[in-house]
């Protein structure tokens, strides 16, 4: 189970990009509920917030908070064989080393962190120590495929989908609906219609409330030179 409420997803392999956003519909639409499986409400939250990139585009944008800022559980996802290793004349270790080189020391670095007294010993100015100590205690789990085939990826999505049903379960709800999107969708044919309506015949705005109708107004207000049928100015193709 996890505690803190967030999950990051950090697959060191480009072709494993769209892995983090799938993980996230899975994970937060199956356990994002609020009363259990019997319909009572839950006496404590449930659900996580999942979320990820590759490894090298995160380390870029969001490591930085993972490190110094909030805890949050990270699964570091390394591949052994590359699908298209390259040897640069000049380079030492091949592009694909390169990365692993990242992908075995992120998680090290969240373990143990670096302490003012290691920075003392490397002559850091006293005034950039509280900047450059890491606390270190930082929970990350490393998942290490041994090359991306089918039978290596069902695998990782196995991991993933076992933990979010075991997780509904300890939670009491059920994993296997989500009533959740049904509202916004509903609201949406609401607008739909609304807007069909106001652009067509002009009908005023009416059953939503201040804000979005306030909004709607300054929407239809604005995009007022949008053509109501768009097949009679557009050329059929």
């Amino acid at each position: 189970m996890r505690f803190l409420c967030f999950q990051a997803i950090l697959p060191y392999s480009q072709a494993l990009e769209k892995l983090a956003p799938h993980i996230q519909q899975v994970s937060m639409e199956s356990n994002g509920k609020g009363v259990s499986i019997d319909g009572v409400p839950l006496p404590y939250q449930a659900g996580e917030i999942d979320f990820g990139e590759p490894g090298t585009n995160g380390q870029h944008s969001f490591y930085q908070l993972i490190h110094q800022g909030r805890v949050i559980p990270c699964d570091f996802i390394g591949i052994v064989k590359s699908q298209q290793p390259v040897y640069l004349k000049g380079e030492v270790v091949s592009n694909h080393d390169e990365l692993m080189s990242n992908f075995f020391a992120q998680p090290d670095a969240l373990a143990y962190g670096k302490t003012p007294e290691q920075l003392q010993n490397e002559n850091v100015p006293s005034h950039l120590i509280p900047h450059k100590t890491f606390s270190g205690n930082r929970p990350s789990v490393s998942l290490l495929l041994p090359s991306l085939n089918a039978y290596n990826i069902g695998q990782l999505l196995a991991i993933y989908e076992h933990r979010v049903a075991v997780e509904g379960f300890l939670w009491g709800i059920n994993s296997f609906d989500q009533w959740g999107v049904e509202l916004g969708k509903s609201l949406a044919s609401q607008v739909r219609k609304q807007l069909h309506a106001s652009r067509r015949n002009g009908e005023p705005i009416q059953g939503f409330n201040f804000s979005t109708t306030s909004m709607l107004s300054k929407y239809l207000e604005a995009s007022a030179d949008v053509p109501s049928d768009p097949s009679i100015h557009l050329p059929k193709v």
